[in-house]
């Protein structure tokens, strides 16, 4: 009976996920707020009997489904981006001032706020750490709407010209795999009670080094593969084969955890690899598509089970703390810091955003599944990380993320563009 209840939803996501974008297009509801509030509904009905909800129960099965989920909406944000990184070129890395101000000051700032906050209101220090760490990464997965479209091809110079979007999805790209170090922060202080310096040699910079490397290495191989192979057989741009995505990401994964890096950054490495190759060959469009329509399946189905689990207890062990922490996060932590990142006086980006899109920048840092995998993971490393207020303080911030981000989300980004 289980089993013909997780075919029924994901059947029911799968059939939201079709016909949603196109319903909602004149509105400001999104996609994401729909399937939560279905879950919602149904979780209140009897057919959600039987479903695997609980999280302490089934800890590793959404450690792994939400996993996939990022690593698939990696892959589609890497080949989405137009703009180029050419490690050896200074210029290029001057391009990107915008995402590297909010990696290196918005993100930690952010971290250090939620963490500080937390531990202010009577939780330990790994749980603090933890729960800024889960929450810091902006999510690739749910800001489609206030992200590039996709990579433009053809017979012309290739670049990202809206600035706007282009920091939200670079930023949304890089800080899934670098908030990892904070994690395992929370997770060492958990188990073993202090920090030293394997923390910052090994997870602070080891494994990012590993992952970007590998990233690197894969998307080469790859893209030499499908574009410039001596054998037809193998260059599956001329048939366009755009399958190869998966293959990709799931590669570029598996490298860089068996390297001992981390597997996100090698995932976006990766696709970003593979764009600067042959930019303006329309196989790159290709493979985006399918990236990101499994995306988007993958998402809904995971909303709708959240939702379901929201009415079905996920939200018991939700005080007025749990509640304080994710409205500071969405409406002051969040904004603060992007600003603080963003502020004029420390802007040398080029092009610079304007002062709309900069408090656009700094209001719209989503949050989503990502934050649910690094709870998940967290919490199957060591017992105190996997308390009860912890899933249900993210998944309450999640969930306000989906809907205020959601509202907000189309409205804000026609003035900007206007």
């Amino acid at each position: 009976m289980t089993a013909d209840l997780v075919y029924v939803v994901a059947g029911a996501a799968l059939l939201l996920a079709v016909v949603l974008p196109a319903l909602l297009d004149r509105y400001a509801i999104s996609a994401p707020m729909v399937l939560v509030a279905v879950g919602l509904a149904i979780g209140f009905t009897p057919l959600p009997d039987g479903l695997p909800l609980d999280p302490q129960e089934n800890r590793a099965t959404i450690e792994h489904v939400t996993e996939l989920v990022v690593i698939v909406a990696l892959m589609g944000v890497g080949l989405a981006i137009d703009r180029p990184l050419e490690l050896r070129r200074r210029a290029s890395w001057g391009r990107w001032s915008t995402t590297w101000r909010l990696l290196g000051i918005a993100m930690p700032l952010g971290i250090g706020a939620i963490a500080l906050l937390g531990w202010a209101m009577g939780a330990s220090v790994a749980v603090a750490l933890l729960l800024g760490a889960a929450l810091a990464p902006t999510d690739p997965v749910l800001a489609s709407d206030v992200q590039v479209a996709g990579p433009q091809t053809g017979d012309h110079e290739v670049d990202e010209s809206d600035e706007l979007r282009f920091t939200l999805t670079s930023e949304a790209g890089l800080n899934d795999g670098l908030a990892f170090p904070f994690v395992y922060a929370a997770i060492l202080l958990a188990t073993e009670g202090a920090l030293g310096l394997e923390w910052v040699g090994w997870y602070l910079v080891g494994k990012v080094v590993i992952g970007v490397a590998a990233g690197i290495l894969v998307g080469r191989v790859l893209a030499y593969v499908a574009f410039r192979s001596s054998s037809r057989s193998l260059r599956v741009a001329e048939r366009g084969e755009s399958l190869l995505a998966l293959a990709a990401l799931v590669s570029a994964y598996g490298v860089g955890e068996i390297a001992g890096g981390y597997g996100f950054l090698s995932v976006f490495v990766c696709a970003m690899t593979f764009r600067s190759a042959e930019r303006s060959h329309d196989y790159q469009a290709a493979m985006h598509e399918v990236a990101e329509r499994l995306e988007r399946l993958l998402t809904l189905f995971v909303l709708l089970v959240l939702g379901i689990a929201l009415s079905r207890g996920l939200l018991e062990a939700l005080d007025w703390r749990g509640v304080v922490i994710g409205v500071a996060l969405i409406f002051l932590v969040r904004p603060v810091t992007g600003l603080i990142a963003l502020s004029p006086m420390a802007r040398r980006e080029q092009p610079p955003l304007d002062r709309g899109q900069r408090w656009a920048a700094a209001f719209f840092g989503v949050r989503g599944i990502g934050s649910i995998y690094y709870l998940a993971y967290a919490a199957g490393e060591a017992d105190e990380l996997a308390a009860d207020w912890l899933w249900s303080t993210v998944a309450f911030t999640v969930v306000l993320s989906v809907f205020v981000h959601g509202v907000l989300a189309s409205p804000v980004m026609r003035r900007i563009d206007a």
